[in-house]
């Protein structure tokens, strides 16, 4: 599969590293083509372990020019270079200084790690293993250092200098057209966290005054023109940083916060310490180009970057196994931080659909791992949904487990006791135990188990003795490499509503009041009996969603279509009219596989009604509720043996007579909601938005003339980018000229803007008809498509492979072919964004047996494609099996 095998890094055999570094002195002299860096390395013996007799650094591609040790260049004899590593044969016993230089050639390097050119800035990603591009170094996150960095350039290639820290120094360099500027971070920090960016950008300007009274300056670059565009990323960041400090208590800590935004970029952003440099998606925004959606997206992700500060900068991974230390908690953080500036139970929503749809297959099929992993052959595979979203649930849990008080002081504690280390999840958990006084151990199994856990909840209610009892069961399923698991700590939030929908007070038979409405579950079987119980009530379960698990519990359909009208709990409201039409929708597809036309039962389409006709519901909340489960949520509902063109059909049927029965109320509706003044990308404007988009798209479900010229209208009346792209969206599923002039149309409009073009490319990729795959290969070969861009990618071959199941699951198996050639192509360009394209296979064993086939066959093709990079090797074995 691949030239060089490569040797799986298991987080038992880890050691401290044998030698620290104390400072690192860097001079970077950008050129397109022959970069060179000179780095001056303060070294060290561990006094932790025996030193070796020999120092080895990591290396990637590097071309060594010179080094010295102690001052002096080190004979031939001395040390042994590859362009993957530097070994120094017998260091001295203690301390000494190295002085190694390299060079580089930042433009031809597309895999977008290390150091590499992006439009006209030079830009670094370093995470995981990316400073290895650009030096010899002991390239983990545990060997920590002081750092400072002197930049030279010619002033016309690089007029911005930018470095981790504060600035120290700038200035021109005498009879030429070159300057220089030295930066310098007081806080040690490990080498995935370095970066520097030089070009011709752009400055938004502000400052921020900090709750002891300290100045920061904060700058946001752009590319030439776009300052205007990163107004609102600006007052995200403050309402970041006003946030943190409010509720964690956490001040930033340097005089300086500097954003980047760059075009080329094979993740959403990076946290470099004082230096975040970002996706451009996540930066750049204005009512005609962005969506409400990336305005939600651009301050959740400055959020999540700036909190990164304290919970991934200042204390760090002791090595990649932790990933989730810093991933999991910052994403916890920054999901609490859009619900308090947003609607939390539609932020609660959104984040579960998330998890539902990314988390949950990855946790059922051949690329299932723990949130903490115990081996893995390459660390950038790693950045799943796994360790971001399921990590957060962990943390929320915990939250829930111990109360919100011994929280806040077991978060105030970590931060006390780790400021300035590179540790583990062990002490991270350690700290909540030690103030809440409880035994955490069977917790981390959350952290150590792959797999979503089944719980099952069987109910019996004794009217005589006035009770309501509960068995509740767990299994744990098996996943690769974990055949048996042991139970879970999985505390579930419930209410017990009377026939007028009323919360009942709840009393546990042994265990008095429950607190704060949770039942903890930590053993495969246990009940719990509910006392007082005058009346049969209605059980509402996993309220909020307080743990990450598949519930089945024997909740009628009639007690669903009462908890969607009444439960207090409005995440469970929704749950319950979700898991409702999920029953629906598993009935329609087996009749539609069995040639039969499929039957809604009146009650869901009365339901529907019910949540459009209720006014006093947020207009966001609503959206929700009137929004079907995705194709991979039934997907995942069915389980097995799966026809993607009957999930589809059924799908469609529903919609369409969704949307038949509400549409007299529905097109009222929409009316009513049509923006009448300015874009305000706030959340009550935004829900606003989004409901009339939603009904939108079930008022023009039936694909008929009368739905074109209703979609085509919503286009050309818009006056802001998300009405645009919802007239568009919804146009898109209907066939016919209408459609195809609205996409010239929107081509026209917006050509010379990428970020709005991914839009459009997007959007086609998706369209579930026939000619999708035709369609996607003309698409990439228009001058707005390039493979080396991986916002193109995603755009376009993602949204194919990701976002159109029919067409990517042809019968025929050609969009399995398809994909295997554009990944065989990336791979050898950039690996990362080959892997991610991999993943869209992650859950082909669940598949009928024909699309199955074709699937398999599709992979092994690829596996036996010659050498493959440690990337897409990795993911081609996980998932084959």
């Amino acid at each position: 599969m691949r030239s060089e095998d490569a040797r799986p890094v298991r987080l038992a055999d880890y050691q401290p590293p044998a030698f620290l570094i104390d400072t690192v002195e860097l001079g970077i002299d950008l050129d397109r083509h022959r970069t060179r860096v000179r780095s001056v390395l303060r070294v060290r013996a561990n006094p932790e372990r025996q030193a070796p007799a020999a120092l080895e650094l990591d290396g990637d591609e590097l071309k060594l020019l010179s080094v010295k040790l102690d001052g002096r260049p080190l004979p031939a004899d001395a040390h042994e270079a590859t362009a993957q590593k530097l070994t120094i044969l017998q260091p001295p016993a203690e301390s000494f200084t190295l002085e190694i230089e390299t060079e580089l050639d930042p433009s031809a390097n597309t895999k977008l790690m290390g150091l590499y050119r992006s439009g006209s800035a030079y830009c670094t990603q370093c995470e995981a293993e990316g400073f290895r591009r650009i030096t010899y170094f002991p390239d983990r996150p545990d060997v920590m250092a002081v750092y400072t960095v002197t930049l030279t350039a010619d002033r016309d290639d690089a007029p911005v200098l930018l470095a981790n820290g504060n600035l120290q120094q700038k200035g021109e360099i005498p009879e030429t057209n070159r300057h220089f500027a030295v930066w310098h971070d007081p806080h040690p920090k490990p080498s995935y966290l370095f970066a520097v960016v030089g070009g011709n950008l752009d400055r938004l300007s502000d400052s921020f005054t900090t709750m002891s009274g300290r100045k920061v300056e904060l700058g946001i670059y752009v590319e030439p023109g776009k300052a205007g565009r990163a107004t609102y990323a600006m007052d995200a960041l403050k309402r970041s940083m006003v946030w943190d400090e409010k509720v964690f208590g956490r001040e930033y800590d340097l005089d300086v916060f500097n954003i980047v935004a760059v075009s080329d970029f094979n993740m959403g952003a990076m946290e470099n310490k004082g230096l975040n440099v970002f996706n451009d998606k996540y930066v750049l925004a204005s009512p005609e180009t962005a969506t409400d959606a990336d305005y939600a997206g651009i301050e959740s992700v400055i959020a999540h970057e700036y909190f990164h500060n304290w919970t991934g900068n200042r204390i760090t991974c002791r090595d990649w196994f932790q990933l989730c230390l810093k991933e999991g908690l910052t994403v916890f953080r920054d999901q609490e931080f859009s619900s308090d500036e947003r609607s939390r139970p539609v932020k609660r929503i959104a984040d579960v659909r998330t998890l539902r749809s990314h988390q949950f297959p990855e946790d059922s099929g051949p690329l299932a791992h723990p949130v903490r992993p115990d081996t893995y052959r390459e660390i950038n595979n790693f950045y799943t949904a796994t360790i971001y979203e399921k990590g957060a649930e962990i943390i929320r849990m915990l939250k829930t487990l111990i109360g919100a008080d011994l929280f806040a002081k077991g978060m105030d504690l970590y931060f006390d006791r780790h400021d300035g280390q590179a540790t583990t999840i062990e002490a991270f958990i350690a700290c909540f135990a030690d103030v809440s006084k409880q035994d955490l151990s069977q917790f981390m199994l959350w952290y150590a188990q792959a797999g979503t856990p089944e719980v099952q909840v069987q109910t019996r209610y004794d009217a005589e003795a006035k009770t309501l009892h509960l068995d509740v069961a767990q299994k744990v399923p098996a996943t690769p490499g974990q055949p048996t698991k042991k139970p879970m700590v999985v505390p579930l939030a419930f209410g017990l509503l009377d026939q007028d929908g009323r919360d009942l007070p709840i009393r546990l038979a042994d265990d008095g009041w429950a607190e704060n409405g949770v039942i903890v579950l930590d053993q495969e079987q246990k009940g719990f009996t509910c006392t007082g119980v005058s009346a049969r009530p209605v059980l509402s379960v996993n309220r909020g969603f307080s743990a990450p698990i598949r519930l089945i519990a024997d909740i009628t359909e009639d007690d669903l279509f009462f908890l969607a009208r009444h439960d207090s709990d409005f995440f469970n409201r929704w749950e319950a009219l979700q898991k409702v039409t999920l029953r629906e929708l598993v009935k329609s597809v087996d009749a539609i596989r069995a040639g039969e036309t499929p039957a809604t039962d009146p009650r869901l389409i009365s339901a529907f009604a019910s949540s459009l006709e209720d006014q006093s519901l947020e207009h966001a909340f609503a959206a929700q509720l009137l929004t079907l489960p995705s194709e991979v949520e039934l997907t995942l509902e069915i389980g097995r043996d799966i026809d993607p063109d009957a999930v589809h059909a059924a799908l469609l049927s529903l919609r369409q007579e969704i949307g038949a029965g509400i549409a007299a109320q529905a097109l009222e509706r929409y009316r009513s909601l049509q923006d009448s003044g300015p874009f305000v990308p706030g959340a009550a404007s935004a829900g606003r938005r989004s409901l009339r988009a939603v009904l939108l798209g079930l008022l023009t479900a039936s694909h008929g003339k009368e739905a074109a010229e209703l979609a085509a209208t919503h286009y050309r009346s818009a006056t802001n980018m998300t009405d645009r792209i919802s007239g568009l969206a919804a146009l898109s599923r209907i066939p016919g000229t209408e459609r195809e002039e609205v996409l010239k149309d929107f081509r026209a409009r917006y050509r010379n803007d990428a970020l709005v073009m991914d839009k459009w490319l997007s959007i086609q990729a998706a369209i579930p008809e026939e000619d999708a795959l035709d369609r996607v290969k003309r698409l990439m070969k228009e001058p707005d498509f390039s493979l080396s861009n991986p916002n193109r990618v995603r755009a376009l071959i993602g949204s194919f492979a990701g976002g159109n199941p029919t067409q990517f699951h042809r019968a025929d198996g050609t969009g399995y072919q398809f994909l295997v050639r554009i990944i065989d192509e990336l791979d050898a360009k950039n690996p990362q964004v080959a892997a991610r394209l991999l993943t869209a296979f992650r859950s082909w064993r669940t598949l009928e047996a024909g699309r199955r086939a074709r699937a398999e066959a599709a992979l092994k093709q690829l596996a036996g494609g010659g050498n493959r990079s440690s990337d897409v090797a990795d993911i081609l074995t996980r998932t084959l099996g």
